[in-house]
């Protein structure tokens, strides 16, 4: 049972890998047995990334990306091949959050978080599916907040989210039985990132009190060790499934 878990043998792409829970999924996976490609647009927390990635004692590609731009998704995924041979994971972390008033946000700010969120997440799934074997795995990144409010305004984040949970079911319906590669939403809640750095800590204290049944931030570990079922054969069964991963926020 346990060998199902494993990541042995495979190659897995993580994009917004240079802070946070992009960190956390590069190691993690490696620590599974996985072979990383990295991916970010900042190349010097890349390579620290990459440093632990390779602390592990699995490979590490580093690609600057950009993942509202088509030609930069490609070019990740090219490289991933000619370096590691295969693509045969994605975890689509890349992403941004905002806390904007509804009736003060540009369409600038609006589009942003879309492009980022949404876009980028079309693109590199795009990508990544062209070259990937049948029992390939995506892991789209969403949000709770993709399905609930916490008490902040969110719009863009909460309506890209959103797209992501459908974008992630109708690429399941077209890929999963034609070409055999499964795809998937993760939905944290509240975890430690260069989001949640942002919150006020009045904030965070009263939604995990009010919201969060067991009562606490997430650590990423948890959020990793979900994320290695769904790139794993452990989920072999399992398509176009939306997995909250929230402390009990979406039942409260």
């Amino acid at each position: 049972m346990l060998q199902r878990f494993s990541l042995e043998g495979k190659v897995a792409v993580v994009t917004g890998a240079s802070s946070g829970l992009g960190v956390a999924f590069a190691r993690g996976l490696a620590e599974a047995g996985a072979d990383i490609v990295i991916g970010a647009r900042r190349q010097d927390r890349l390579e620290e990334t990459r440093r632990l990635v390779e602390e592990t004692g699995r490979r590490c590609l580093a690609v600057k990306t950009d993942v509202t731009l088509v030609e930069d998704c490609q070019a990740l995924v090219s490289a991933a091949v000619e370096t590691m041979g295969s693509v045969d994971v994605l975890i689509n972390n890349a992403g941004v959050g905002t806390a904007v008033p509804a009736l003060r946000e540009t369409p600038e700010e609006f589009r942003q978080v879309v492009d980022i969120n949404l876009h980028g997440t079309y693109w590199m799934a795009q990508a990544c599916a062209r070259v990937m074997r049948p029992g390939s795995s995506i892991v789209n990144i969403g949000s709770i907040l993709g399905e609930t409010t916490a008490g902040l305004p969110q719009a863009a984040y909460s309506a890209s989210k959103a797209a992501v949970i459908g974008l992630t079911r109708d690429l399941a319906q077209q890929w999963t039985g034609r070409r055999g590669i499964r795809v998937n939403c993760l939905e944290p809640g509240f975890f430690a990132s260069e989001m949640t750095e942002q919150y006020n800590p009045a904030y965070l204290e009263r939604m995990l009190a009010q919201r969060v049944v067991m009562g606490r931030v997430g650590d990423p570990a948890e959020l990793v060790a979900a994320a290695v079922f769904l790139a794993s054969d452990a989920s072999s069964y399992i398509t176009g499934a939306v997995l909250p991963v929230d402390g009990g926020i979406l039942i409260t």
